[in-house]
């Protein structure tokens, strides 16, 4: 393990934070925004338009990260994520404004896999998955503070939320100060090679499981900035709130996660997350009381804190060195490729009663199906088992 000061570790958790909040800061305003800008496209494509940027150029980042290494990428994404971010607030061309949100996504990915990459390059063993841990709660700790603070500034007035995106800058000040520099990723061993191929099987699943993932946990946040104001008269920073208490949510259960792991085992734990998203959207489905709006929020977030950061520490498990960039590239496909899929899903229905009761059909036969196929990878002798996951 490299030398790094606890101010290095904050660094590392701060820029984490980034990524949750690429698509989310504007959540809460979401309605003013498009109002004010006559946007005429649906407008859960400026939270998701990203997202489809991280897909298209993951492959190329992850390419670039064994180039020129980690904290070079980091470098050279904190700079534009922080310029194509603020500069949202003025672009008054439909075009244009869906071109940087798109590009926006270049720079999430290169931020993303580069400080996932120094923690695995920093960290080692149970330090390691320990950090991981704590990166997928600094994840949702953001979630929590930028929709907070979306929705009350959203409130004064709609441009002021797109400056929250020079919180970059800072970040960039703090990772010259603090992190230690890395080097390039060494060149794939005959054992690593080895090793990549009989984990070549749960590497694919642990992909498409984390699309499916967030399409039913971003389900809620392309749905609800619009859903709330309309069906409950909630205001724009009651909005943020409500979301940010489902991201609250899963920073506790994620905490809980590794518990869970290491008594039922890592894919029982995914199959429970989206059996939980089930819940959640049946509570949204059949919205009749506070109760089930509250029961809403500790379903999905628990989902949530069962699933992504999980599937994140098992990609890593399931990585060598040398495709540590490939891999990781793979599961930012995943992740913010769930998220823009879930976008389509206002084409389902116009009748959010209808999207909510598909959503907990779908999580419902996903987790059941993800079951019975980690339970086969499990039982696979080219296998590798990964370690345990710390419990403190």
């Amino acid at each position: 393990m490299k030398n790094i000061s606890n101010i290095g570790i904050f660094t590392l958790l701060l820029v984490s934070s980034l990524t949750i909040m690429v698509g989310t800061v504007i959540a809460p305003s979401l309605s003013g925004i498009t109002d004010h800008l006559n946007f005429g496209y649906p407008p859960a494509w400026l939270i998701t338009l990203p997202a489809l940027g991280v897909v298209v150029f993951a492959r190329i980042i992850g390419k670039l990260l064994n180039r020129i290494g980690a904290t070079k990428l980091l470098y050279g994404g904190l700079v534009p994520y922080a310029i194509l971010g603020v500069s949202g607030a003025f672009m008054y061309n439909d075009y244009l404004l869906m071109l940087n949100r798109f590009l926006l996504g270049a720079a999430t990915v290169a931020v993303q896999v580069a400080v996932t990459s120094l923690i695995a390059d920093f960290f080692k063993g149970e330090q390691r998955m320990k950090l991981i841990a704590w990166q997928g709660m600094a994840i949702e700790l953001g979630g929590v503070v930028f929709l907070s603070i979306g929705g009350i500034l959203g409130e004064w007035h709609w441009t002021f939320p797109f400056y929250i995106y020079l919180m970059a800058l800072l970040a960039l000040l703090l990772v010259v100060k603090t992190l230690p520099k890395t080097s390039k990723r060494l060149p794939e061993s005959k054992m690593g090679q080895e090793r990549e191929k009989g984990n070549l099987p749960k590497i694919r699943t642990i992909f498409y499981a984390s699309i499916l993932a967030m399409v039913l946990f971003f389900v809620s946040f392309v749905t609800l900035p619009l859903y709330l104001p309309t069906a409950l008269n909630f205001s724009e920073s009651a909005t943020g709130y409500y979301m940010a208490f489902i991201s609250l949510i899963a920073i506790l259960s994620a905490s809980q996660m590794p518990k869970v792991v290491n008594k039922i085992g890592d894919g029982k734990t995914i199959s429970l997350g989206f059996l939980l998203f089930m819940l959640g959207y049946l509570c949204l489905a059949n919205f009749s009381s506070v109760p089930l709006l509250l029961l809403t929020v500790l379903f999905i977030g628990v989902g949530f804190g069962f699933t992504i950061p999980l599937l994140n520490h098992m990609m890593i498990e399931a990585s060598t060195d040398a495709t540590m960039g490939k891999n990781l590239g793979l599961y930012s496909m995943g992740v913010f490729g769930g998220q823009f899929l879930s976008t389509f899903i206002d084409y389902a229905s116009d009748d959010y009663t209808t999207i909510y009761g598909i959503a907990s059909v779908l999580a419902m036969l996903l987790g059941s199906g993800l079951y019975f196929v980690f339970k086969k990878i499990e039982h696979n002798p080219r296998h590798t088992q990964p370690k345990p996951l710390p419990l403190e």
